[in-house]
């Protein structure tokens, strides 16, 4: 048991900002399994935040104030992992010079562009989603989405090889093949999503066409995956997701 609250604190210390109290031990294989559980944590905050308000401003500045408080619990790790990415994968240079400009500190213009359109998108899905005629409904989405795309994490984990030699931040995630186990806790959003009636079949065939169509690109243009290309995995993930959800909640 204490090995399990060790490996859930980490999973929310590695992927958040939030607090998960003091000394605790970095447990980069046992994590993995928990990043659904934080994504449901995420989705949590965005529920409740986005309750509170919405009695304060119109749906247009909620979806922007709700798309700046999930940048601010992940302190923009994941935007950081997305340009990076964007920057490196369309620089239209060989496999290597692409992952060494993946780990340029800096962000050139595609990298900027990616992150300004991937906001957008999300703010656009999170605006559709509030202003859609099922607010029930809503509320499921904005709890269950956060863990979709995290969750999309391991599918990458899984079915692609680690990008870098003996480097970067992912590299510890990689250590050993996934099992199984490592799938469970993403059952509990699903689980969830069938609140959403017929509406959870859509969720979930565009998570999975998302999904694969993402690993697709990245196995064919890199063969490979790094942790920059996850933290684009999660954004992209999301945005798509709120997008979707927006167009069949009306």
């Amino acid at each position: 048991m204490k090995q399990f609250f060790t490996d859930f604190r980490s999973a929310i210390l590695f992927i958040t900002i939030l607090p998960a109290g003091r000394g605790v031990a970095y447990s980069p294989l046992g994590m993995i399994r928990f990043f659904p559980l934080v994504g449901l944590m995420v989705g949590g905050l965005l529920l409740v935040f986005d309750l509170l308000v919405s009695n304060l401003w119109p749906a247009a500045v909620v979806s922007v104030l709700d798309v700046l408080l999930l940048v601010v619990i992940t302190g923009a790790f994941h935007l950081d992992g997305l340009g990076d990415t964007a920057d490196g994968m369309f620089s239209h240079r060989p496999k290597e010079r692409m992952l060494e400009i993946m780990k340029d500190s800096r962000t050139g213009m595609m990298g900027l562009t990616a992150v300004f359109c991937v906001l957008a998108l999300k703010t656009a899905g999170i605006f559709s989603v509030k202003t859609g005629p099922a607010s029930f409904q809503a509320l499921v989405l904005f709890l269950i989405i956060p863990s979709y795309s995290r969750a999309s994490m391991i599918f990458g984990i899984k079915f692609l090889k680690y990008g870098r030699k003996d480097t970067g931040t992912g590299l510890d995630l990689f250590e050993k093949p996934m099992g199984g186990k490592d799938f469970m806790f993403m059952v509990i959003p699903v689980v969830i999503s069938l609140f959403l009636g017929y509406r959870c079949l859509v969720l979930n065939i565009v998570f999975f066409i998302a999904l694969f169509s993402i690993l697709g690109f990245y196995k064919n243009k890199l063969n490979c995956i790094t942790g920059d290309m996850l933290g684009a995995m999660n954004e992209i993930m999301e945005a798509l997701l709120f997008l979707a959800a927006g167009a069949s909640i009306v």
